[in-house]
């Protein structure tokens, strides 16, 4: 599972592509993440950047309460944030491939 819910903070396990055309969820990585393309370059920390914006604007969850826990200069990250009704309904429809 690329995800795991404890007490209303979602832990996501991330696979970066950074230098994509435009940032999207790709679907599945394995069993344990899913894949996010990324449209800034990994360079001086703006992959993480768009990421974490990538993932507020999905979710509709502030910047700032998206913790990157590890990954900062690999392409295998873990993110935390808080719950939110988009994330769960994201989850509901289990098209992890198309973006929000």
């Amino acid at each position: 599972m690329f995800y795991k819910i404890e007490e209303k903070t979602v832990t996501m396990y991330i696979k970066a592509q950074p230098k994509a055309s435009k940032s999207e969820f790709c679907g599945l990585y394995g069993e344990q993440s899913i894949k996010i393309r990324i449209k800034a370059a990994a360079v001086e920390g703006e992959a993480n950047k768009e990421l974490c914006r990538f993932l507020s604007k999905s979710f509709k969850i502030p910047k700032s309460n998206i913790i990157l826990k590890s990954g900062e200069t690999s392409k295998i990250k873990t993110v935390a944030f808080p719950l939110s009704e988009e994330f769960e309904a994201w989850i509901k429809k289990g098209n992890y491939g198309k973006s929000i």
